[in-house]
């Protein structure tokens, strides 16, 4: 079997797409319309003329666009922010939170499995989400680590996103894609019970035995946002620090104090040099926890003002003052690769930053540089501000909040939110209408009984997952138009010959595991599927079985951080690193495709 020019450029290119999709530096909605426009202008300047005699239209590749598939992953991710946005789950947050205090053991299970049964009909971003500050003010107030609960929260609810078509934007696609070359329509619970079967044994895994794999690591989010005041400490005369220079106040404070400025009148400031000297009636503005602000007090003979009050037991520092937070950029966040200058983040949320954290390293810097850094998925902000603000922040759904002073978003529309996700679910279920068309509904009508308002919905869709869609969407045409899936699939089986079909079934599946914690898992799925089909035709064993090869595949990103955008959540608040993804994710990889391997071979006879 031969490629002609075209397969070979499609193959390149898909080669290269790859690559691209795994680099940092370029954003991934940058290499996906590169992918698309290739595609386009190549047909175009060489038109491609099938064996039928058809000639393919290059504008066939922007058709992903308009793709049901996507159509539907858009609509449940509106319908999803819904959810989020309403706080419709923080009563199941709120039980599990309380279950704690009485059998951390049992509630580690029960975290779990409530954790992927959520994830089955909510994508599992906003899960994630809504406890991941659970998880974090749980583990401080019992003064355990969070490190031994984190990443098995996020890996269940990816193993109960693969127990039903709407679990994932890549179960969707698969179905989608498979549909599309002729296979029967794939209900929304056809491939549950070996997803459930082989889920229950993960989830095992991850209670019993992955949080005695992972050390206990230091959160990079691991404070409850401990209360920060910005308090004056006003100098009388007489007292130690009259006439001392303020290195000399520093020295006296064992190098604890930190003067942000020193105010001599109403409306002028010192600038806070080593050697400048400090006189009778000046203020020292100071930022610290109450405790150790006291400590100053008594340390240099300050009197503490607040607010211009002096704080005493009729006027305590109260919880209502400024404090720190910490918010995580996550998948719906309006700052991805934007810089907190270009998004005027200061002015619009009324927070000073002081510190960013990535991949568990934490980037101090004077808020000017901070604000010149271009900003990526996964980043998290060290904010200051009042808990009014904070609130707000919250309430907004802009980031991932993660502290303990403010309750979760709670409205009066979330019995409503959570009526519509039901009803698009059971429309769907029921086979009365498509996936596609019931979520868009479901969609509307969130905004039309005020779960949403049309900004929330350009927070919900991304243009990062909408892209690389469309991409893998229009890769997978040009690979089967063009017969490079042909083409791969007869290698497959010649590098398989002889093999039991069984083993060929397993070992597609494991190609797909290992390339979903590579690349995007959606553009394994879509490319993978067409290749699925044609390797099940060329053995004579059943197209559907390998489409499920493919969707379960795609679905185990549980080896690194990259391989799905929760990982990276989940990477930043528990402190881990890229070897704790490894030791956790590549037994519980082994273990659901060992799973998989014999349970779905059963089901379709070989």
């Amino acid at each position: 079997m031969h490629l002609d020019p075209h397969a070979i450029w499609s193959l390149a290119l898909t080669v290269a797409a790859l690559i691209l999709f795994t680099r940092d530096r370029i954003p991934l909605e940058t290499s996906s319309l590169l992918v698309i426009v290739l595609l386009a202008i190549s047909f175009s300047l060489f038109p491609y003329t099938a064996s039928n005699g058809e000639v393919l239209n290059p504008m066939s590749f922007f058709s992903g666009f308009g793709h049901e598939a996507l159509i539907a992953v858009c609509g449940l991710m509106v319908a999803g922010y819904g959810i989020v946005r309403t706080g419709a789950l923080d009563p199941v947050g709120r039980a599990l939170a309380k279950l704690w205090s009485f059998s951390p053991t049992l509630s580690v299970l029960v975290t779990l499995v409530v954790s992927a049964l959520l994830s089955a009909v909510v994508n599992n971003t906003p899960i994630v989400v809504l406890l991941l500050p659970i998880m974090l003010n749980v583990a401080i107030r019992t003064k355990s680590s969070p490190s031994g609960i984190l990443m098995p929260m996020g890996l269940a609810t990816l193993l109960g996103g693969m127990t039903t078509t709407i679990g994932t934007s890549t179960n969707l696609l698969v179905v989608s894609v498979a549909q599309d070359m002729g296979l029967q329509t794939i209900s929304m619970f056809s491939f549950f019970m070996p997803a459930a079967i082989a889920g229950s044994i993960g989830i095992l895994y991850l209670w019993l035995i992955a949080p005695k794999l992972l050390p206990n690591r230091t959160p990079n989010l691991e404070d409850s946002a401990p209360r920060i005041f910005t308090a004056h400490l006003h100098i009388p005369e007489g007292s130690f620090a009259d006439g001392k220079t303020l290195t000399e106040i520093i020295e006296e404070t064992e190098g604890a104090i930190q003067v942000s400025g020193i105010r001599r009148s109403e409306n002028t400031f010192t600038v806070p040099l080593p050697d400048a000297r400090i006189r009778a009636g000046d203020r020292l503005l100071v930022r610290d926890t109450p405790s150790r602000l006291k400590d100053y007090e008594r340390t240099i003979g300050a009197t503490l003002y607040s607010k211009g009050h002096q704080v005493s037991e009729d006027n305590p520092l109260s919880d209502n003052e400024q404090h720190l937070a910490e918010l995580v950029i996550d998948r719906g966040s309006p700052m991805i690769h934007r810089t907190l200058n270009e998004a005027h983040f200061s002015d619009v949320y009324q927070l000073v930053t002081l510190a960013i954290h990535r991949k568990g390293k934490v980037l101090e810097s004077m808020p000017q540089g901070i604000a010149r850094t271009p900003l990526r998925l996964g980043d998290v902000l060290l904010v200051q501000g009042s808990s009014e603000y904070i609130e707000e922040v919250k309430k907004r759904g802009h980031f991932l909040v993660l502290d303990a002073t403010t309750e979760l978003p709670s409205t009066k529309y979330a019995p409503r939110a959570i009526a519509i996700m039901a009803l698009t679910i059971t429309v769907a279920a029921l086979g009365i209408m498509p996936i596609s068309i019931s979520a868009v509904a479901g969609s509307l009508l969130m905004v039309l009984t005020n779960c949403l308002k049309w900004q929330d919905i350009q927070r919900a869709l991304s243009a990062q997952v909408i892209l690389i869609v469309v991409a893998s969407l229009a890769l997978g045409a040009a690979l089967t138009q063009t017969g490079a899936t042909a083409y791969v699939a007869h290698q497959f089986v010649a590098v398989t010959q002889g093999a039991p079909d069984r083993v060929i079934f397993s070992a597609l599946m494991l190609l797909m595991a290992l390339l979903t914690n590579i690349v995007s898992n959606n553009a394994a799925a879509v490319i993978g599927t067409p290749i699925a089909i044609s390797i099940a035709n060329e053995v004579g064993l059943p197209p559907e079985a390998f489409v499920l090869a493919v969707l379960f595949g795609a679905n185990m990103s549980y080896a690194t951080p990259m391989a799905y955008q929760t990982n990276l959540l989940v990477m930043n608040a528990g402190g881990y690193t890229f070897g704790d993804f490894l030791k956790v994710g590549v037994p519980l990889t082994l273990i659901i495709w060992l799973s998989f391997s014999f349970i779905v071979p059963i089901l379709y006879g070989f």
